[in-house]
């Protein structure tokens, strides 16, 4: 592949994608409804767009790119209430979650006519198949291609707080996993998912995908499915690692912190300064933590080994992120990070669901249905 150029790209510029699944009205069991939603739509030709995916029960939602992450939200609730009206006529609904409280895996299908999807069922099997899961990825734009390799680095120190507050599958096909984000291990079986190489300059990453392509383990950049990338084309880097996010006002919060993150980082890098880093076993175990224990993970804060639980931590960057939110138009986004952690994630409100309806796993799927429509986290 040789020289990966980088686009040029408005700094900090943001957009969002959001995996959405299909379930019946009825049964709340996953559709294969995308494929007459996306005829019925017409072809998609700017942003934003909603486009398929690998499972006939997925639709992705990809917003505009936007200087604000509200105006990115904005883009998504308008496609998604399209869609909406759209579906409701052929009794199908719309979910937003990590994986599906109930629905079996080899029971979906995959999108036909597509052969970058076949190809990945027919090298990963019985592992391929299993991926019934969704997520969301937030792009934010970078202004110096040698600045995405140490940003990507300081946001590997966040990655558990994004997987905690984002986690929203604790149920896998039926069984509760014990799990907050059931969906992060699940992904990382792929050959080239998981977490990225910490890598010490942009050549050491030409020489990777080099090597990678040259041993046919990747075909073309996209095939690298870590939990955050330099995305090239676009001139940003793509956070991953979010589970399926149930309401727009989490995707707001979310893609607010992520943003302030990046430009956060961007300008220690413009002022000489270093971005901190961790061991990439410390990484690895915080991914680890975070998807097990979502919420109530304690985490690995800096090189040194120091502790804390993910909360304590997020009230204390919030704040400390203030200065950027207000310069980037979203300190009401960032706030609302302070009411996940404060109120819970997703995660958690599907286990109170399920125990409140007896384990009713319908019921999960309906608080779901329910969330996505209305745009906001429900009280139960």
């Amino acid at each position: 592949m040789g020289t990966i150029d980088f686009a040029p790209s408005e700094r900090s510029r943001l957009g969002i994608e959001w995996e959405i699944a299909c379930v019946d009205r009825r049964s709340g069991e996953l559709s294969p409804a995308a494929p007459e939603l996306l005829s019925r739509l017409g072809p998609a030709s700017a942003f934003p767009h909603v486009t398929g995916e690998l499972l006939t029960n997925t639709v992705e939602i990809v917003s505009a790119p936007h200087r604000r992450a509200g105006d990115a939200v904005d883009d998504l609730t308008r496609m998604v209430d399209t869609v909406y009206h759209l579906a409701e006529p052929l009794g199908v609904q719309l979910i937003s979650s990590g994986t599906h409280p109930f629905s079996q895996w080899f029971q979906q299908q995959v999108t036909p006519g597509n052969d970058r999807y076949a190809t990945l069922i027919d090298r990963t099997r019985w592992w391929g198949r299993q991926m019934m899961i969704w997520g969301v990825h937030v792009h934010v734009a970078v202004d110096d291609r040698d600045k995405v390799l140490p940003i990507i680095d300081g946001l590997l120190t966040y990655l558990p707080h994004f997987q905690a507050l984002s986690a929203s599958s604790p149920f896998w096909s039926g069984e509760t996993t014990g799990y907050a984000s059931n969906r992060a291990l699940m992904f990382q079986q792929l050959p080239t998912a998981g977490l990225p190489p910490q890598l010490a300059d942009w050549a050491q990453y030409e020489s990777l995908v080099d090597d990678l392509t040259h041993t046919g383990v990747i075909d073309v950049l996209s095939e690298l499915r870590w939990d955050i990338r330099p995305s090239p084309k676009w001139g940003t880097i793509e956070v991953r690692t979010f589970d399926g996010i149930s309401t727009a006002r989490e995707i707001g919060a979310i893609a607010a912190l992520t943003q302030c993150l990046v430009e956060y980082f961007s300008r220690e890098l413009d002022a000489g300064r270093t971005v901190p880093t961790l061991q990439p076993w410390f990484v690895r175990e915080n991914k680890w933590r975070a998807a097990r224990y979502g919420m109530d993970a304690i985490i690995i804060q800096n090189a040194a080994g120091d502790e804390r639980l993910v909360t304590e931590d997020l009230h204390e960057l919030v704040p400390r992120l203030e200065p950027v939110a207000a310069d980037l138009g979203c300190p009401q986004e960032l706030q609302d990070i302070l009411q996940i952690a404060d109120h819970g994630a997703s995660y958690q409100r599907q286990l109170r669901v399920a125990q409140a309806h007896h384990g009713s796993l319908k019921a999960v799927a309906s608080s779901l249905v329910r969330e996505l429509r209305e745009g906001r986290p429900t009280t139960h």
